[in-house]
């Protein structure tokens, strides 16, 4: 129906990373982490391609809609998309998140926590946010490392809203005043 219609959103870029708005070609990795188990189990379970589908239309609706959601993280070198990490606040969350969601073959190279850092920035410097959470299962041990590298606290207990109202989280956060004067001091060592 609107087959010239492009929309781009902002696009950040670290050392090995690019982030940015979703593109129809990250669907295919997209759905890949979605199909495993181990990868979809702390991120609301397995999907069937079909669903996996529409959860991918999430984070482009948002950008268009409120102008920010989570960017597309591919890697530099290959073009190879890696995962998602982000803004990410819908109607009814604990609070402004920065979230994320790497593909299994992206796991333990340090990508999560150069692209979360980069999306930390990115939110305090566009939103309007005085501080970030991390919504974790207490049982994703990898995520909860990869919060406190970023230096986030583990603030105790949260609720999600339906419909993961049932799921057991964990909140981890930090204000922006901590992550910008962390930030200041590692550009200084």
């Amino acid at each position: 129906m609107f087959p010239h219609l492009h929309i781009s959103g902002p696009v950040v870029e670290t050392p090995r990373l690019i982030l940015r708005m979703q593109q129809r070609t990250d669907f295919e990795r997209f759905a890949e982490v979605l199909a495993d188990e181990q990868a979809a189990k702390h991120i609301g379970g397995v999907l069937v391609r079909a669903a996996a589908w529409r959860r991918f239309l999430q984070m482009p609706g948002a950008w268009v809609l409120q102008g920010y959601a989570m960017f597309s993280v591919v890697e530099r070198a290959s073009g190879r998309w890696l995962g998602m990490t982000g803004p990410w606040f819908p109607d009814g969350w604990p609070g402004t998140e920065v979230g994320w969601t790497f593909h299994p073959d992206a796991w333990g190279k340090g990508y999560a926590t150069e692209a979360a850092t980069a999306a930390i920035d990115w939110a305090f410097a566009h939103l309007d946010w005085t501080e970030v959470i991390h919504s974790i299962d207490p049982d994703n041990h990898a995520s909860i490392k990869l919060a406190e590298r970023l230096g986030s606290s583990y603030r105790g207990p949260g609720q999600l809203p339906e419909p993961f109202a049932d799921a057991k989280i964990g909140l981890w956060g930090q204000s922006r005043a901590h992550w910008l004067a962390r930030r200041a001091q590692e550009q200084h060592a």
